[in-house]
């Protein structure tokens, strides 16, 4: 097959090289190209004969980093099957909606989640196989590794697999409540791979990823790239700041990659003097600017240089770069558009703009998702007529051709990485009996970039808090998603036609420090945990 079979492939160009080292094993686990593609065999033939699965089905994965996350993503590949990972953060109630909507076949799933997966089961019908990676696993569960011991290690391949099947699902917010599935191809993998390695990789780099594998930026980013390149790739089960640092030393890391919090947190590690991070040959930062004091802390006192870059789960995910020698000159900027990237600037009305002119950021180029899954009314409205991809954020471009995201066209913020969509939490608030109007906004945070606050008005006669109202999101909303701060107003700023003034409001609440008295901060935001 020449599509499709990752692991096949890179197995038979170089099946004694080290493909995955998953530290978050005790002890390590290090896996050849080889064993990789065994596994990834193994997991195929068991879907195929155990579960009966067919091409084009789902199978879903509810677990932390691991080795098993490629297992199932190249079994997929390999039977024309759809990888399905699943955003562990979400709440109960937010899986359940993704599952009827995408309605997988298989569940394999950490122990982690296990009271989870017993609510799954009753909300999930089209689930018919379950695969436990550790614990006793729920009733009619089988164990992964058995499943594993017991498969065949033959060579498992669906020769009708083609560049524009989906491969995986991705999901990114929604703005109305329900993740939407962005549908990764084939043809985006290999087109994002190309750029990646035009812009970034080399044969012999050691990849250190401590982003979620539910994530494009974890699975998408430089893993994959990196695999079918035939680099190594170190997997952690999540950030730790300490391990991380040791890691880099340790296995000689050559690239890695987190947000602007992350690099904090590492400064902040007990061996952070003492590691020797002399290994690296970038460190790539992305979903917020990158602070310049923090570019400098890191040459000055260890000699790593930054790259900076912009990617969505929709498109690429490589879209953009800011060179290291950039960094500081172009600090703020996204750089330029990766190799095989159209990009350009337009007003309202869809007509290209000049430089430094503000409007809709609009790309091109064949790493485009082909839409969202069971969603047409939403993939129709992303691409317009003349196949341009509408990302919804504002931006400019300068002479260079460097480009600089200015604010976002709809209200999304970006706490810690994670994307956050104020429309979401406003239709939970207004779930509540005592909210009569409420908006969410992001406030500059400079651990995370940026936090929620939200701002309510209460009904004539209604009592609530912040507490009760922060207790109503935290039984129905990822913990990420919770706003730090609830502050209680007598009115919102409105437009002559009754529309919430979102912007107005934030720069009114930064402007009025006398609104901090009023704030709530007894939940806190840890989107990296």
């Amino acid at each position: 097959m020449y599509i499709g079979d990752y692991l096949g492939r890179r197995a038979l160009y170089s099946p004694e090289r080290v493909g995955i080292v998953d530290a978050g094993k005790t002890p390590a686990w290090r896996l050849t190209y080889a064993q990789l593609n065994e596994r990834a065999n193994r997991l195929a033939n068991w879907l195929q004969d155990a579960a009966a699965l067919q091409p084009g089905d789902r199978v879903a994965v509810l677990a932390r980093d691991g080795v098993e996350h490629l297992d199932c993503f190249a079994a997929c590949s390999k039977l024309g099957a759809v990888h399905t990972p699943l955003n562990w953060r979400l709440h109960g109630q937010e899986l359940a909606g993704i599952l009827d909507n995408v309605t997988p076949r298989v569940l394999i799933y950490s122990d982690d989640f296990r009271e989870t997966v017993v609510q799954l089961t009753a909300a999930a019908a089209s689930l018919t196989h379950f695969l436990h990676l550790d614990g006793e696993g729920i009733p009619g569960s089988t164990s992964y590794t058995a499943a594993l011991t017991a498969a065949a290690a033959a060579p498992l391949s669906n020769e009708k697999v083609q560049a524009e099947d989906v491969v995986a699902l991705i999901f990114t917010g929604g703005t109305t409540g329900l993740p939407k599935g962005a549908q990764i191809t084939h043809r985006m993998i290999a087109w994002n791979s190309l750029n990646t390695i035009i812009h970034d990789l080399h044969h012999d780099d050691c990849y250190l990823n401590v982003f979620p594998l539910f994530h494009t930026g974890g699975l998408f980013v430089y893993t994959l790239p990196n695999l079918i390149l035939g680099g190594t790739t170190i997997l952690t089960r999540q950030f730790d700041p300490a391990q991380v640092l040791s890691l880099i030393e340790k296995e000689q890391v050559t690239i890695f990659a987190g947000v602007p919090t992350m690099y904090q947190a590492l400064t902040q590690a007990d061996n952070w003097a003492a590691t020797d991070l002399s290994s690296l040959r970038f460190c790539t930062s992305g979903g917020a600017p990158l602070p310049v004091p923090l570019v400098e802390k890191y040459t000055q006192e260890k000699g790593v240089r930054f790259k900076q870059g912009f990617g969505m789960t929709e498109f690429g995910p490589g879209i953009f770069a800011l060179a290291p020698e950039d960094a500081v000159r172009k600090a703020g900027s996204i750089g330029r558009p990766n190799f095989y990237v159209a990009a350009r600037i337009v007003d309202d009305e869809n007509h290209p703009l000049s430089p430094n002119q503000v409007g809709e950021l609009v790309l091109k180029g064949p790493s485009l998702a082909s839409g969202y899954f069971n969603n047409p009314e939403a993939s129709a409205a992303a691409i317009d007529d003349d196949s341009w991809f509408h990302t919804g954020d504002l931006a400019r471009y300068d002479e260079e051709h460097y480009f600089t995201i200015v604010d976002r066209k709809k209200d999304m913020f970006i706490s810690g990485g994670e994307n956050v969509y104020p429309a979401e939490i406003e239709a939970v608030l207004y779930q509540h009996p005592a909210v009569q109007m409420c908006a969410v906004v992001g406030l500059p945070d400079e651990k995370w970039g940026e936090i929620g606050l939200a701002c309510v008005v209460l009904k004539p006669s209604a009592a609530a808090t912040p507490n009760d109202l922060l207790a109503h999101l935290q039984n129905r909303l990822a913990k990420y998603k919770i706003p730090r701060q609830v502050v209680i107003l007598d009115s919102l700023p409105l437009s002559g036609a009754g529309k919430i003034l979102k912007r107005e409001l934030r720069d009114q609440i930064i402007a009025d420090e006398k609104n901090t008295d009023k704030r709530n901060t007894n939940i806190p935001n840890l989107p990296i945990a």
